[in-house]
């Protein structure tokens, strides 16, 4: 579906994702090295969701398949800065259940399920192998993040998911433009000089 609606939703998810990297990079200049700002895991949280529904609306697996494998680690990583059991019971139950529900939903019609995504003729075999792939990546980087953090008892952002982000987002830019998919090729592209950005930061600090 490419009504404008739908573009809508997925440029507001798009604003959200730039939105923490920029100011992630921000913070992250001011005081001379990386940081793992709470807004930032806010804003992942919130975009993921948009992001999903764009996706579902979009009939594209592999922007669907990025956001739930990465919506519960936004989840711990809130959860670690002592942010996710300050809201309302109720609201962290729909939030946490909301990926759940749609995929039971998503694959209650197994045949519809195939031919709708991967038999999509918009979407050939290829490319959605191409974007699935750039997802995975992309989104590895937070079951990276979340396995060093997890060591440290902390939410950091290491120099490998900076290293990480630049590699998925290359293939998710090459996908986007492939597809000719406008809030892909705009979320992606803004994020290469913060990541590269942060990446020297990162590697400035380990010698200093």
């Amino acid at each position: 579906m490419s009504h404008p609606v739908v573009y809508a939703i997925g440029f507001v998810a798009q604003a959200f994702f730039s939105g923490r990297i920029l100011v992630q990079w921000l913070l992250s200049e001011r005081a001379k090295k990386v940081l793992s700002p709470n807004i930032f895991w806010v804003f992942s949280l919130v975009g993921s969701i948009l992001l999903f529904a764009y996706g579902w609306l979009r009939d594209d697996f592999s922007i669907i398949l990025g956001q739930l494998i990465s919506y519960y680690i936004y989840i711990w990583n809130l959860s670690v800065k002592g942010i996710w059991h300050r809201l309302p019971p109720l609201l962290r139950w729909c939030v946490q259940l909301l990926p759940v529900v749609a995929t039971a939903i998503m694959l209650s019609d197994m045949p519809s399920f195939v031919g709708h995504f991967f038999h999509n003729a918009e979407v050939p075999l290829w490319l959605l192998i191409l974007g699935s792939s750039g997802q995975v990546i992309f989104t590895v980087r937070f079951i990276y993040q979340w396995y060093y953090s997890y060591r440290r008892h902390d939410s950091i952002l290491p120099v490998g998911f900076w290293v990480i982000s630049l590699v998925g987002s290359g293939m998710i830019v090459l996908y986007a433009i492939i597809r000719l998919d406008p809030v892909l090729i705009l979320g992606q592209s803004v994020g290469f000089v913060a990541y590269s950005r942060n990446i020297m930061l990162s590697l400035n600090k380990s010698v200093g």
